[in-house]
């Protein structure tokens, strides 16, 4: 078959590639000028960096199958993403601490020198608010599990910032797992599997894309007319983009980056957050600490500025409120009854996807569209439900 996938990162590519291997035509088409979607990274001239060009990502997953398919194409080293955050403490003065919440984390703030038992009791019967029994927002959440002041100096100002409103208007699902450890493990993740493309993302899937039946064209805006030339279209772009926006917009939050160099090392750590709401910006990535294995004497940084997303920004963080919500499901059925399209991705889905579950749906997109042909049925418009 002649297929489209619309979308050079992840999802397409993984797509296309399957797809190509099993012997079909695949176009690739990416308004952008190069491939690897939000996850492009490039090296900065100057001073040979490594930079998450689209702000930092950090490969995780316990997906056995995924880990083995991304190191087909590139070699990931051992990276532990470890975050730091200044606030203030409980004497008001600003400090440094590790993040997630964990036992230092603990004893630190309160000036003890507790044992994991002890911090364990400390938490859950002197802070936290137990007379909350069912969270039903992420500011009750927060308070339920470790307390107003944890909460305050890590969670609150940083959340408004993130997502410009207060955490008693989210819901509790966002915090889905409050992290806090009661042991000095401040690796930010769980997961078995865990690290950085040595090269970067973009070289990853350009060699993902490296295939005789693969034809990649960048700069290219992709139209439904231009759909229709092919047997089948995989969209990987904003779903409601697909349809002009006829019944409104999906909202979005966008990041700003303030782009600043230094000789040097800057903030000694990959992640720096800043949980007051006072300054403006959330965290600040120094972009040569994703690469350890690496030396450089120049660094590149990037302050990080959260916002509503205006038309024509980059969409990062779909905001899943009730409105976007009731939105989404008109969108869905607006999708379902069009035929030979298939949505895929975090934008077509309109979901927050880290890259371990857009591969993994990729692939299970890829194989449930080959199942498809071979029954002789016509592909659904979402092989994962986006609502």
């Amino acid at each position: 078959m002649n297929i489209l996938c619309v979308g050079a990162g992840l999802s397409g590519a993984v797509i296309g590639r399957h797809l190509a291997e099993a012997g079909h035509q695949i176009t690739v088409v990416d308004s952008r000028s190069h491939a690897g979607g939000n996850c492009h990274t490039e090296r900065d001239a100057d001073t040979g960096v490594m930079v998450h060009v689209y702000g930092p990502h950090i490969f995780h997953t316990d997906d056995a199958e995924v880990w083995d398919y991304v190191n087909r194409f590139e070699t990931f080293k051992p990276y532990k993403n470890r975050v730091k955050s200044t606030t203030r403490g409980l004497t008001g003065e600003q400090e440094v601490f590790s993040l997630p919440v964990n036992l230092h984390t603990i004893n630190q703030f309160f000036r003890k020198t507790m044992r994991p038992e002890e911090a364990h009791d400390f938490i859950v019967n002197e802070q936290a608010d137990t007379s909350i029994e069912n969270p039903e927002t992420f500011e009750e959440q927060a308070m339920r599990f470790v307390g107003k002041d944890l909460y305050e100096a890590f969670f609150k100002g940083y959340t408004i910032k993130q997502w410009g409103m207060h955490p008693s208007e989210l819901p509790a699902s966002i915090l889905k797992r409050l992290p806090v450890r009661f042991n000095y493990d401040d690796n930010y993740f769980f997961h078995q599997f865990q690290g950085m493309p040595e090269n970067g993302y973009t070289p990853m899937i350009e060699k993902i894309l490296e295939h005789e039946n693969i034809t990649v064209k960048l700069e290219t805006e992709f139209t439904p007319e231009t759909g229709a030339e092919y047997d089948h279209v995989f969209y990987s772009g904003p779903l409601d983009g697909y349809f002009g926006y006829e019944l409104g917009r999906l909202g979005y939050r966008t990041l700003d980056f303030e782009r600043f160099t230094h000789q040097g090392d800057y903030q000694g750590c990959a992640v720096m957050n800043y949980g007051e709401e006072e300054v403006p910006f959330t965290r600040i990535t120094e972009h040569k600490h994703f690469a350890p294995w690496e030396e450089h004497e120049g660094s590149v940084l990037y302050r990080e500025f959260s916002r509503l997303a205006e038309p024509g920004d980059i969409p990062y963080y779909p905001i899943r409120q009730v409105k976007e919500k009731a939105l989404l499901a008109d969108y869905v059925k607006l999708a379902e009854q069009t035929a030979g399209v298939t949505f895929v991705g975090r934008l077509a889905t309109y979901r927050y996807l880290d890259m371990d579950v857009t591969i993994r749906e990729a692939l299970d997109a890829a194989r449930g569209f080959a199942a498809c042909l071979e029954k002789g049925e016509a592909a659904p418009a979402f092989f994962t439900a986006p609502l």
